[in-house]
């Protein structure tokens, strides 16, 4: 196992909190000079706030530690590409090197939707490591998804059955 593949994991093993949380199973970690020295993972739906991202959190606790906010020698490992508001804090945060399981076709703002991490305007651009541990990252989105769809539907057809048997109470 390399050292991007290592710290992959660790990003899976974020993922795999939101999961259990039932949200969308995205994971960050931030590395310092062999350390991860932040962890986060996605919380929308739990702390009910847009900004609950697994990136924000992580890069919120990497410059706790680190004691600043620019990040300048760190890497970031994250199981799905970041979306615009990500990309556009991991270019606040200077961070140089931007790890990701798998791109988001539909959002993502790495290169797939936009690439607001290598934008020549802006004073920083990002390296972009793309597709490690690419299939893990992708099965756990896509199961998690599947069994989302799931339930949405059973809900609905619950409320369904409920609205009638309350059509016919009356």
């Amino acid at each position: 196992m390399n050292e991007h593949e290592k710290y992959m994991r660790q990003a899976i093993a974020q993922a795999k909190k939101a999961y259990a949380l039932g949200e969308v199973p995205i994971g960050c970690v931030i590395v310092y000079q062999g350390k991860i020295i932040g962890r986060g993972y996605n919380r929308r739906n739990t702390d009910k706030s847009t900004l609950s991202h697994a990136e924000i959190s992580a890069i919120k606790k990497a410059s706790r530690k680190i004691g600043d906010w620019r990040l300048e020698d760190c890497t970031l490992y994250v199981t799905l590409e970041p979306c615009q508001m990500c990309s556009g804090a991991i270019v606040q945060a200077r961070i140089p090197t931007v790890v990701i399981g798998c791109m988001n076709p539909k959002a993502g703002c790495a290169g797939s939707v936009l690439n607001i991490l290598q934008m020549p305007e802006f004073n920083h651009q990002v390296e972009i490591v793309q597709g490690v541990l690419e299939q893990e990252c992708s099965d756990m989105l896509t199961r998690f998804f599947k069994e989302l769809r799931i339930r949405n539907k059973k809900e609905r057809e619950k409320n369904a059955l409920d609205n009638n048997s309350q059509k016919c109470d009356k």
